[in-house]
């Protein structure tokens, strides 16, 4: 009885540690390195167009981000098309960082040029092109909105430009990080375009040699930052005060956060040293039924 007794423990706790070996802890963040990542089959894809998924729909990670379905790179070949999608319940942003093409707006046309941005609301159906004999890449964001949120009908295509832009500080963060605030709240009139459902905003930031973007959180909404140029060390979570956790960043460093995970950028404090994040924040629903 005894043995029998001491097997079915052995037992029971074998069971026990290989549940726990399946079970993943949920990050509290993210990294890719852009240029390691490859195309992925998407509904945006074609022989003239590829996705390259950062972070959402066709990364590994299939937990996170909660609130954005895609963010990631679109590469439009010369003359080539990307498949027209429409979303009842998505709202998009693009950006294109290099390269000209045309913006497919229902019945509309509209021509895009580099650091052009726009917004897509849901319903829309669009599509990219590009006319001209040079690639056109652009950063393509895809976020849900809550099914309990009521939607108005489609504005009006707005494109706007960086260089339209002027740089500005923002409240509570340090004056050597300037702002140029492109997309925001359909019920705010802070941003360039305002039209967004569940985006926070969606914004560049311009660090001076030293500067930074001091550690915080945000409790409802989840972050990502995409280095475009320059490098730092980006703090994400880590140690009691959440600044321990410093990790390198370059251009073409991508950084997803959930909500309440520490956040933040020191950029090189060496003369010259510049360096810009493109960031998106987006508002994550609390549960019904919290843990």
């Amino acid at each position: 009885m005894k043995k029998f007794t001491f097997l079915l423990l052995m037992l029971l706790m074998l069971q026990a540690g290989l549940i726990a070996q399946e079970r993943s802890v949920e990050p509290s963040w993210l990294h890719r390195d852009v240029s390691a990542l490859r195309e992925h089959s998407s509904d945006l894809g074609s022989s003239g167009c590829d996705y390259t998924p950062i972070f959402g729909e066709g990364d590994e990670e299939s937990r996170f981000p909660l609130s954005v379905g895609r963010f990631g790179e679109l590469t439009v070949h010369p003359h080539g098309v990307c498949p027209a999608v429409a979303y009842p319940r998505r709202e998009e942003l693009y950006l294109v960082r290099d390269g000209n093409g045309v913006l497919h707006y229902e019945q509309e046309s509209h021509a895009l040029a580099p650091n052009d941005f726009t917004y897509v609301g849901p319903t829309v159906r669009h599509s990219i092109s590009n006319p001209s004999n040079q690639s056109l890449r652009l950063v393509v964001v895809s976020v849900k909105i809550p099914s309990d949120t009521f939607i108005a009908p489609p504005g009006k295509l707005v494109v706007a430009n960086l260089s339209e832009l002027k740089e500005q500080t923002v409240e509570g963060h340090p004056k050597s990080v300037l702002y140029k605030l492109m997309i925001g709240p359909r019920t705010a009139a802070r941003d360039r375009i305002n039209a967004a459902y569940t985006v926070a905003d969606f914004f560049l930031m311009d660090f001076a040699p030293a500067g930074t973007n001091l550690p915080h959180h945000h409790e409802t909404a989840e972050e990502i930052y995409l280095v475009l140029d320059g490098e730092g060390k980006i703090a994400a979570g880590g140690g009691m005060d959440g600044v321990e956790g410093l990790h390198s960043a370059k251009a073409g460093d991508a950084y997803y956060f959930r909500p309440n995970c520490t956040v933040g950028f020191y950029n090189q404090s060496t003369a010259g040293a510049k360096a810009q994040i493109l960031a998106l924040r987006a508002f994550v629903p609390l549960p019904k039924n919290p843990d």
